[in-house]
């Protein structure tokens, strides 16, 4: 292996998440970093001064391109559009899950959808990976002034949504813990308790299966949901803790199969938002990776 791969191996990770919180899927923050790389081999590598920050400007402006012609494609969405769960591959420490649930949560990267693709990388070169205004400047090729004012909007259209409550993982994993009980024991009032009066589910079925094309709001009536999944599938529904996108949900199946991904917002006491990823494009890897399929699709589906 010669300096040029083991530089590109060393900076592949930080390469693919800059590609998978500008992208939210896996499959195509993957195709960013393999454009990277054919790019960097096809280089003139020693008229590069800095070989990590030509890196890191290829793999985003190559994300933000895609990311332009994916906003196109997602306007003709089927219902809401969340982005592709993955699991943690390793037990992650408190502290870790906490910094994870800040800036690769399902939910934090729905909120990212909100921005433009150039005010997307500015925020999140800035504030997730730390990088110097005049980095992310020649990252985009633009003023760093410029810059401070897209990662200055950015930061004022999140902020009105990100939760205003700060809850420890601890908090949450107790919370889960609960409310995965009350799932599997088919309890509509322990789960109703759980569930915050104003709480919110979106789901994303991507025409593939059943969703809803709407929020679904009202505790009550999220609760009713799942009891309507107990008694229509009774034992054959089975629910597992799971650390997805760094911050504990849970993985729902259905005769084995791996039905939804689901991640939450805690207060921590209740749950206020659940996101739920029944799209089996977009569940495949992690079934795969589970040795679970996803449920099978049904012969024609529509919103529900």
């Amino acid at each position: 292996m010669d300096d040029a791969t083991r530089l590109f191996d060393r900076l592949r990770p930080r390469l693919l998440g800059i590609a998978y919180r500008m992208l939210g899927t896996r499959a195509e923050a993957e195709e960013v970093v393999q454009d990277t790389w054919l790019r960097w081999h096809a280089a003139d590598r020693p008229a590069i001064d800095n070989a990590e920050a030509w890196l890191v400007t290829s793999a985003t402006r190559i994300a933000i391109d895609r990311l332009r012609a994916a906003k196109v494609q997602r306007a003709h969405y089927t219902g809401f559009w969340l982005p592709e769960p993955q699991l943690d591959d390793a037990p992650a420490s408190p502290e870790q899950l906490l910094e994870r649930a800040d800036d690769l949560s399902v939910a934090f990267l729905t909120l990212l959808e909100r921005l433009a693709p150039p005010a997307r990388a500015a925020f999140l070169l800035r504030e997730v990976f730390d990088a110097d205004y005049d980095e992310v400047a020649r990252t985009l090729g633009r003023s760093e002034a410029a810059c401070r004012q897209l990662v200055s909007r950015a930061k004022a259209q999140l902020r009105e949504a990100r939760p205003r409550y700060a809850v420890t993982p601890e908090a949450h994993l107790q919370v889960m813990r609960q409310f995965a009980e009350a799932v599997a024991q088919g309890s509509f009032g322990a789960m109703a308790s759980m569930l915050a009066e104003e709480a919110e589910l979106v789901s994303d079925g991507g025409g593939k299966v059943p969703s809803f094309g709407k929020v679904l709001a009202g505790g009550r009536r999220i609760a009713q949901l799942y009891l309507a999944a107990r008694l229509r599938h009774g034992e054959a529904v089975r629910v597992e803790l799971a650390v997805i996108n760094g911050q504990w949900g849970l993985l729902r199946f259905i005769d084995g199969h791996l039905e939804s991904a689901q991640s939450f917002e805690t207060d921590g006491q209740r749950i206020v938002r659940i996101h739920v990823q029944r799209n089996p494009d977009k569940l495949q890897r992690l079934a795969a990776a589970l040795g679970a399929a996803p449920v099978p699709r049904p012969a024609a589906t529509a919103p529900r």
